[in-house]
């Protein structure tokens, strides 16, 4: 599979998990591991920082897909395919309809700027 496809896959399916991890019908460990994964994928901070040349995007390119592979096995293949029909409607024009998505990167922003107007004040 290439990258570009990669990518593409992921776009379709990190949403799907984000649903799935809101059903109650998902099992624990899956809800864990979407967690952890959702985590990863919206955070700024990696395992090897992107500036690192070629090392730095490898464990983005390596572990995210490990990650959602992985989330996705444990989530009941009936649930995984109803949230990934819910995942593509809610995409409009390539932008969310639900902007709620965007919450935990915001508030992970606000948290860093709170520290730093700490730091300097």
């Amino acid at each position: 599979m290439k990258i570009k496809e990669i990518g593409k896959k992921l776009k379709r399916d990190i949403p799907a998990v984000y649903l799935a991890l809101r059903k109650k019908e998902t099992p624990f460990i899956a809800k864990l591991m979407a967690m952890i994964t959702i985590g990863y994928a919206l955070s700024p901070v990696d395992l090897i920082p992107d500036f690192i040349p070629i090392l730095g995007y490898l464990d983005d390119l390596l572990i995210l897909p490990l990650l959602v592979s992985i989330t996705i096995r444990l989530i009941p293949h009936n649930i995984f395919i109803q949230c990934q029909i819910e995942a593509r409607d809610s995409w409009e024009n390539e932008k969310a309809k639900k902007w709620y998505f965007s919450i935990p990167v915001i508030l992970f922003w606000l948290f860093i700027l709170a520290l730093i107007l700490r730091k300097i004040y």
